[in-house]
Order: C-alpha cells, then structure tokens, then sequence
C-alpha cells in the first residue's frame, strides 16, 4: 500500500505521521524542543538543532516504528511555525536562530519606521496585511539595521518551512500562503514580490513562489542519508502550521473557520474574496483562487506551560483542568489579560501586559488556572466578533489542537464565543494535514476525500453563563484602562 509522510515543526514539539491513503494513521512519533526566550520580546528557534534535526530523528522513528519500506512513500509534507525570518548564507547554512513568528516583537522599531516611510494605507492595500510582530519585512529590515555583518552575507532569507524543503531537496522555495506574511514585500494582487514599497532587500534572496502542493523537488541523497527516506521521494512545497492544522479537519469551504487550540490560538477562515482589515491577517491560500482570513492570539498553551512551570510543577495539566473544574464559571469574579508576551489580533499591541485583576484572599489556584483559561476564551471570542463586524461571520467551526483535550477550555471558548465547536475524529493536527496536502500533489487523493479522513465526530455547543455576560465587558475594559500603564512598564 502507498502511503505519505507528514511532519510538524510546532513551538514546542514536532510531530509526524505516516499515513495511508484511506487516511489510517500507520505510525506518530513526537520529539520536544524549546522556545528559546534570550531577551523580553524575542522569541527564537534553532534551525538546525530544532527544525532539520527533530526532522531527522522524528522521520526515523516513524520508519523503525512501522517497519514500512520507504520506496512505498509516495510523498513527502512538511509544516512548520510560521512565518519565521531565517537567514542563511550560500552554502544555506543558519547565521543566525530562527526569528519566531508574532510572539516575537523585536522588529516594533522598524514597523513604525515603514509605515511612517510608506503609509499604514498603502501597506494595507498593496499587501492585504497592516505590519504587525507578524510580518516578516520588519524584522529583515531589523536584521540590515541592527546586524550588519550578518545581512551582508545572507543569500537568503527563508522561513521555517522553506528551511526544511530546502534540506531536502536543495529547491529554495515559499508558498504563497506563508509569503503573504512578508509584508511589504509581498504584493497580493499580482501575488508575486515586490520592491514596489520598499527595497531593503534584493528579491532575489528571496525564495521561489509555488502553491503548497506543488512539487518543490526530490529528497536528495544527503537527506536520504540523513533521514532514511528514499533518495528522488517528492516533496512539497509545504506551509505553515496551523494551515495544514486547517487542512486536517476539513476546512476548505468558505465560511468554514479553523480554530487551533495550540502555544498560540490561531484562527483560520476560508473566503471567497479577500478580506482586508487592519485586525486581522490575510493569504491568499493554499490553492489557486481562493483566500483565507487569519487572527492569532500571542499566549495560550505557551500560557498554561508558563503557569504549571511557575505555580504548579506539582501538577499535570490534566489535574490542572480538574482543579479548575472546582472553580466555578467566572472563577469567582476574577479576570485575566493572557498578553504575556503582548498581543496579536485584533489590538496588534506587542506592549501589552498579562494581569490578573479582581484577586481576594479567598481565590485558589484553582481560580488562578480556571481565570487563565476563561482569558484566553474571552481573547479568542474578541476575534470571533471582529469576523462578524468585517462581515465574515463563521459558519462552522472546526475545532483541533492539543488544548482540545481540556474540556473545561472548550466550553468557555464556544460559551464565550456563543458558538458550536467542531471536532473530527483525528485531532493529531498538522502533520496529519501535511500528510494528506503530500497525497493530494501526487494524485493519490482528493480535495474532497478529507472528508472520509477525518469526519466531525463531536460537538460543543454554547451555555449561556451569567458571570461571563457580567465579566467579558469588564475584561475588555481593563485591557483599555491599563494600555497606558502597560506601555509605561516598557523594559
């Protein structure tokens, strides 16, 4: 039986999957690795060590686990965090850690400084995107200003995917999806770069443009040897994360939204034309002809990690969600702001500070937690209703990601959010989408055989809950009522 390859690169863990075409999932493996935090504000991987490396060791043990002859994978996908700002040099060697997606707010000096040169207007019209800790061109133009001895040899500034299909095909390349978040220099109309707006780095050290199923090029015989792989095995042209997140459950349609509960919540929506909107992000996606509607909180499960290191290490996080559970709905009139490392859509507000607010000492850890928890909810429910002002409500939504195992963070969210949730039977997440964008470039499959991969297999619907009607306007408040406060506290 043919079968395809699918492997993640997330914030803190990679996964992988080998995956036949009815869609069982033959083989997982999973390998962590750390967000690295050297200063406030950046956030940094490296892309040997944790990209190409959990790569390797992740695609061995999917192999020695199966027992599966790599001659009978038809395809290879990878996905990755995004978008990254990587230099490389021209043997495409790192010179330097990967620079992370929007959590990392490094380049705010440099945002201000192109809008200021270019016009916030302009920007928006041109690349579909206002410049936010998401887009790529600040932080390149921070790399020239602040290094440049680095930027004078770099032959390439690639992301995490691309650094990937690169190890493993010697083809450097970027989908348009993750490309779009190279704001200004990304042109959305002719979907091809641009020096139009601004020309602090030659094109040419710019990846190839192709769609995410494309064939990018054949895992060469280095990566073979590396990997395990079959030298000449196709590989894609790969994307982001959280969109092949979406891919795996489904979401295709316009009007069908993805919710990611991950180290960020991220938010994906399939349209029929683009949306722009200052709030909000937008790519075109992953095919010809169609668009895609994105928002991303900065903290939530890289939150809970930050709670149970600091103020539970004695716990799990399943015992954390059943000691929340006790906590009543409002944890007993206690709000928190989750922008621990500031904050992405809709308020793309990278000096924004986390708080709790309305502490007493009657309130527990478990208030603690159970208030995180509800935070996150009422941050992702602000987004929700963005959609709906911009005039894309969500039809459906398709829950997935890891945080999908708390129940507790599921009913807030759709309680919040006063919106059904849906799961689908497999909720491994990208590298299961991966593995089916690599079944679907080398024909193996349909668009629409996702379908039968993965059917909706349970529901969460909305409870109308007082305390939340009383505590949502509050928290929205409390984020206006210290901004200027949280801006002063600027390190």
């Amino acid at each position: 039986m043919s079968h395809t390859l699918g492997i993640d690169i997330g914030t803190f863990e990679t996964k992988g999957v080998l995956v036949a075409t009815d869609g069982r999932i033959i083989a997982s493996a999973a390998r962590p690795h750390k967000m690295l935090v050297p200063r406030p504000g950046w956030a940094e991987h490296r892309a040997e060590e944790d990209w190409w490396g959990d790569f390797v060791q992740v695609t061995r043990a999917l192999l020695a686990q199966s027992g599966v002859d790599p001659a009978a994978i038809k395809a290879v996908a990878a996905s990755a965090i995004g978008p990254c700002m990587l230099p490389v040099d021209a043997a495409g060697t790192p010179l330097m850690n990967g620079v992370l997606y929007g959590v990392d707010t490094r380049a705010t000096a440099q945002i201000d400084a192109l809008n200021a040169a270019i016009g916030a207007d302009v920007i928006l019209a041109r690349s579909g995107n206002a410049l936010t800790s998401q887009s790529v061109g600040p932080k390149i133009l921070w790399l020239k200003e602040t290094h440049p001895e680095l930027f004078a040899r770099t032959a390439k500034v690639l992301t995490s995917t691309s650094y990937l299909t690169w190890k493993l095909t010697g083809a450097y390349v970027i989908d348009h999806y993750t490309a779009a978040n190279f704001s200004p220099l990304y042109d959305v109309e002719r979907q091809d770069w641009t020096d139009d707006l601004a020309d602090f780095l030659p094109l040419d050290r710019l990846p190839r443009l192709m769609w995410s199923t494309e064939i990018a090029g054949q895992v060469t015989a280095a990566a073979a040897a590396e990997t395990g792989l079959l030298a000449g095995t196709p590989v894609t042209c790969g994307t982001i994360d959280a969109a092949a997140e979406a891919v795996s459950v489904g979401v295709q349609h316009p009007g069908e939204m993805m919710l990611m509960y991950g180290s960020t919540i991220f938010i994906i929506q399939v349209t029929d034309a683009p949306v722009r909107d200052a709030r909000l992000w937008y790519a075109p996606w992953l095919f010809p002809g169609v668009h895609a509607s994105m928002a991303g909180l900065a903290t939530s499960g890289t939150l809970t990690h930050w709670f149970r290191d600091q103020l539970a290490r004695d716990a799990d996080f399943a015992a954390l969600a059943a000691e929340a559970a006790t906590s009543p709905k409002g944890a007993k009139g206690l709000l928190c702001l989750p922008h621990f490392s500031g904050e992405r859509t809709p308020i793309h507000d990278p000096l924004a500070k986390g708080a709790f607010f309305g502490l007493d000492l009657t309130h527990t850890r478990a208030d603690l937690y159970r208030a995180v928890l509800e935070g996150v909810a009422m941050a992702t429910a602000q987004v929700v209703e963005t959609y709906g002002a911009v005039g894309a409500a969500p039809l459906t939504i398709r829950a997935v990601g890891g945080g999908t195992k708390n129940a507790l963070w599921l009913q807030a969210t759709s309680d919040l959010c006063r919106a059904e949730q849906e799961l689908c039977a497999q909720t491994i997440g990208a590298s299961y989408g991966d593995a089916f964008l690599a079944a679907l470039a080398v024909g193996l499959v349909s668009k629409a055989d996702i379908t039968r991969w993965n059917p909706v297999s349970a529901r969460v619907l909305p409870e109308a809950v007082a305390a939340y009607d009383r505590h949502y306007p509050l928290w929205k408040a409390l984020y206006a009522q210290t901004r200027d406060i949280a801006h002063a506290l600027r390190s």
